[in-house]
């Protein structure tokens, strides 16, 4: 194989550097909190030289808004079970394990913190929600598509997603099965 080859090859050196990049910061966020390391930092805990984090991101909060969006698309798929309430359990599930999975309160709380790191903080925290929101749209979309009434996607916000983040950040009590269902069932 030669170098032309091996450089197109997906799944190859870039995306190991961006793995690495990526748990870097959110071990760093874990560890210390947001705004507590520099990128100098996440190089050195991933390896990597820091010139290639600001090639590739160019800056430390587009690099945080990179690690939170990915982490959102890989952890949150969304689901496809024939039927609005299922799907809205699903979901739910879904992102009630990542919020309190190994790294879901670093990701949480990196996402609050984007939000007031000025103009482009709140840029990043703006694309977050756009994700979310879409990803969101696309489930309600399907299900008026199946002929079933759907809230609209703020509605889901509001009362499903809102009181799962704010038990999470406030440590208010255990994200159970129970609870996230009965958020979903008083929405529907």
């Amino acid at each position: 194989m030669d170098e032309r080859q091996r450089a197109r090859r997906p799944g190859g050196r870039g995306a190991r550097v961006r793995a690495a990049v990526h748990q870097a910061v959110t071990d760093l966020i874990s560890e210390r909190g947001y705004g507590k390391f520099t990128v100098g930092e996440v190089a050195a805990r991933a390896g990597v030289a820091d010139s290639s984090i600001y090639r590739r991101w160019g800056s430390l909060e587009t690099l945080l808004t990179d690690v939170a969006l990915a982490r959102l698309d890989a952890r949150s798929p969304m689901p496809d079970t024939g039927s609005l309430a299922g799907d809205l359990h699903a979901y739910a599930a879904n992102v009630a394990r990542e919020i309190t999975g190994p790294d879901g309160l670093a990701l949480v709380r990196l996402a609050v913190a984007l939000s007031s790191n000025g103009q482009q903080g709140l840029q990043a925290l703006d694309d977050l929600l756009a994700e979310r929101g879409r990803q969101l749209q696309s489930m309600l979309d399907r299900a008026q598509d199946r002929g079933e009434q759907a809230p609209d996607a703020l509605g889901v916000l509001d009362h499903v997603m809102a009181p799962m983040y704010i038990r999470v950040l406030f440590g208010l009590g255990p994200l159970t099965p129970e609870y996230v269902d009965g958020l979903v069932d008083r929405l529907l």
